[in-house]
């Protein structure tokens, strides 16, 4: 007969205290995203009408750039977090999951890295 109370048991199978820094990072980019976006609107109706050469003028701005880089990595990420998030929620499969959202990662990566050479090229003229 063994004397262990039934917490005992129950004890450390929980939450496996790995989604915290999902959650964080999450409404970290949330919160830089809010910026980046007003910031974007703003230039994108501010060049409406001005043709290609106007928007490569405006994306070879050094600041305009930079903050473009930044906007494309943050919402590639956090928009690569919400999917990680629906797939673990609705996916009852294992291994479709782990397929799954290893697909999306490399998906945003790719995304975002053509986003940000695209960015680069036209700002150096290439």
């Amino acid at each position: 007969m063994e004397y262990r109370a039934p917490i005992k048991q129950a004890r450390g199978l929980g939450a496996a205290h790995h989604g915290t820094g999902h959650w964080w990072a999450q409404r970290l980019t949330a919160v830089a995203l809010v910026p980046l976006v007003l910031w974007l609107v703003i230039g994108i109706a501010s060049n409406a009408g001005g043709g290609y050469e106007a928007a490569a003028a405006w994306v070879g701005n050094p600041v305009n750039a930079v903050l473009l880089i930044l906007f494309f990595g943050a919402m590639f990420y956090h928009a690569s977090l919400g999917l990680q998030v629906i797939l673990e929620d609705y996916v009852s499969n294992e291994a479709l999951r782990l397929v799954l959202i290893v697909l999306e990662k490399f998906a945003a990566l790719l995304l975002a890295v053509t986003a940000i050479f695209a960015v680069l090229m036209t700002a150096f003229g290439g």
